[in-house]
């Protein structure tokens, strides 16, 4: 299942080549593959690759959030084309009770180019995902650019509005067995007992 990230937060086209994201069966897990332009801005985050660095946001991330919008548990994931990673366990608008958990991923850079690959384990994920969101960010200062999948419609900004990726009420429908098949059920984890 392939996603472009073709707008800004505010709706507005990007104006490079659209970041893609696919999701796909993996041994565990959701394997995540995301392919895009190398911004290099801002620099490296000061933390090995293939490493959790919190933060993340701060830098040049590519992210996906998975939600049960019944419960508003979800599940924030950020990758780095320089290798770092950041996983938030979410129970409520923006109220992470775990992070940093450690995953696989790898990231490849080449020329103004990178892809990455991660695994993110099954007991990361909350029970009953129906939406998701996924969203990309580069540049620094004035240059910070907002992306996102599902993007705020023009005539709901109002003024001086700023990028805010919790809002969970644009996240659009996402089933994991549209992935997995019809008859895949979601292991249990528990990691999200007592958030139900």
């Amino acid at each position: 299942m392939q996603f472009l990230i073709q707008h800004t937060w505010d709706s507005d086209p990007v104006s490079h080549d659209p970041i893609r994201i696919n999701f796909s069966p993996g041994q565990g897990g959701l394997k995540i593959e995301m392919f895009g332009p190398f911004f290099n801005d801002p620099a490296a985050p000061a933390g090995p690759p293939s490493q959790a660095f919190p933060g993340l946001w701060d830098y040049e991330v590519v992210e996906s959030f998975f939600l049960d919008s019944t419960s508003e548990n979800y599940l924030e994931v950020e990758f780095c084309p320089y290798g770092q990673h950041l996983i938030l366990l979410l129970s409520g608008v923006g109220q992470a009770f775990q992070q940093q958990l450690p995953m696989v991923f790898n990231a490849t850079l080449t020329g103004d180019r990178w892809m990455g690959e991660a695994l993110l384990p099954w007991s990361y994920l909350p029970p009953n995902i129906n939406k998701m969101n996924s969203y990309a960010i580069h540049g620094s200062g004035e240059k910070r650019t907002y992306e996102a999948l599902y993007s705020i419609p023009k005539e709901e900004i109002v003024e001086g509005q700023k990028p805010n990726f919790h809002r969970l009420e644009y996240f659009k429908n996402f089933r994991l067995q549209s992935i997995m098949g019809e008859g895949w059920i979601q292991p249990e984890s528990d990691l999200w007992i007592g958030k139900l």
